[in-house]
Formats: structure tokens, C-alpha cells, sequence
């Protein structure tokens, strides 16, 4: 393994923190090269610190992994409102919603990301998620608060608390209007 002297690639440096699809943000601490079966290959070297993984991947991956550079400010205040918005609750089995939910998580999409924790985020006058449910809404709120955090320059728990705050706007989801998003949903599907 050599480190490589030119630390920059395809507009990504090292010391940038970037947006991989699946693992949420991560840090280009290297660039090096690397033989793999005789091939030198060139790699970014990106530590995702929270969940003490390290990645190496290949220069030549990058647009087929969907790595990113951060979100704009624009986009993360973008994000803010969508999370301010009606949950938008489809009536579908749970199943398929969990896999609809998954993909948006894991599709890296800050903005799909923020309707997964509009959808799922639940006040506390609210009834109970199931523990599938939680376990959503806590990934996706994790992704969204590391991103909007190292965007905004924050602590993790101040980008929490800044998400906490536009929930807390969300329109009130009581059980008049689950029942009535419920019979919206009956229409659509006899529609």
C-alpha cells in the first residue's frame, strides 16, 4: 500500500467529509493505491467514525456507489421543511412500506431520508411504534442529523434538537386525523 502524493480525485479530497449511500457521511482521510490479484487499484480510504468502520473504495466505483459530496445548505433547509410536513402514510402492507423506507434510507438522498423521519416520527401523545418502525425512524434520523450536522458545522445533538424542533411543527397527528387519513386512503384505493 502506498500512499498517494496528489491527495484529490474526481473533485473528492481527503480531510472532505462526503455522503456514501449506505454507511451515511464518512471522512476521506486517504487516497492511496493499492494492488489487488496484479492491478494497482486507487482507492479512497473513508472512515466512518461512528460506526468504527473504515471503507476502501475503489476511484473508479465512486459514481456506480453513488458517493456524494455533502448537501448545500439550500438542501438542508429544504430538508427541515419536509419534515415539517403532513406524514404522507401510505396504505400498504407494512412489509412493503418497510422496504419503500429502507431504500430511501439507503438511497442517500438527504431529502428522502427527511420524509422517512416525517412519516415515521411519532409526539408523544401518539400511540406506540412497533419496534421495526423505531428502528427506522431512529436509522433515518441518525443519517439525516450526521449529515445536517457536518453541514452546519453542529454538534450530533444540536442536529438532533434542530430536527426535534421542526417535528415538533409538524401538523398534530391525533387519531381524528389518522382516521380521516385512513378513509382518504380507502378512497384513493377504490378510486
Amino acid at each position: 500500500m502506498v500512499a498517494k502524493k496528489s491527495q484529490q480525485r474526481l473533485g473528492f479530497k481527503t480531510g472532505e467529509y462526503i455522503v456514501y449511500p449506505s454507511h451515511g457521511v464518512g471522512l476521506i482521510v486517504a487516497i492511496e493505491e493499492q494492488e489487488v490479484a496484479g492491478l494497482t487499484l486507487e482507492l479512497f480510504v473513508i472512515s466512518f467514525e461512528q460506526d468504527k468502520l473504515t471503507l476502501r473504495v475503489p476511484v473508479a466505483k465512486i459514481k456506480s456507489v453513488g458517493m456524494r459530496k455533502l448537501a448545500e445548505e439550500s438542501l438542508v433547509a429544504q430538508a427541515l421543511t419536509t419534515v415539517t410536513g403532513r406524514a404522507r402514510v401510505k396504505r400498504t402492507m407494512w412489509s412493503r412500506r418497510a422496504q419503500e423506507y429502507e431504500a430511501k434510507i439507503n438511497s442517500g438522498d438527504l431529502i428522502a431520508i427527511s420524509e422517512v423521519v416525517r412519516d415515521l416520527y411519532r409526539s408523544e401523545e401518539q400511540p406506540e411504534q412497533s419496534y421495526s418502525e423505531r428502528q427506522l425512524f431512529e436509522q433515518a434520523m441518525d443519517r439525516m442529523s450526521r449529515e445536517i450536522a457536518a453541514v452546519n458545522k453542529l454538534t450530533l445533538t444540536e442536529a438532533v434538537q434542530l430536527i426535534e424542533k421542526q417535528l415538533a411543527k409538524s401538523p398534530k397527528r391525533t387519531k381524528a386525523t389518522e382516521a380521516e387519513a385512513e378513509a382518504e386512503g380507502d378512497e384513493e384505493a377504490a378510486a
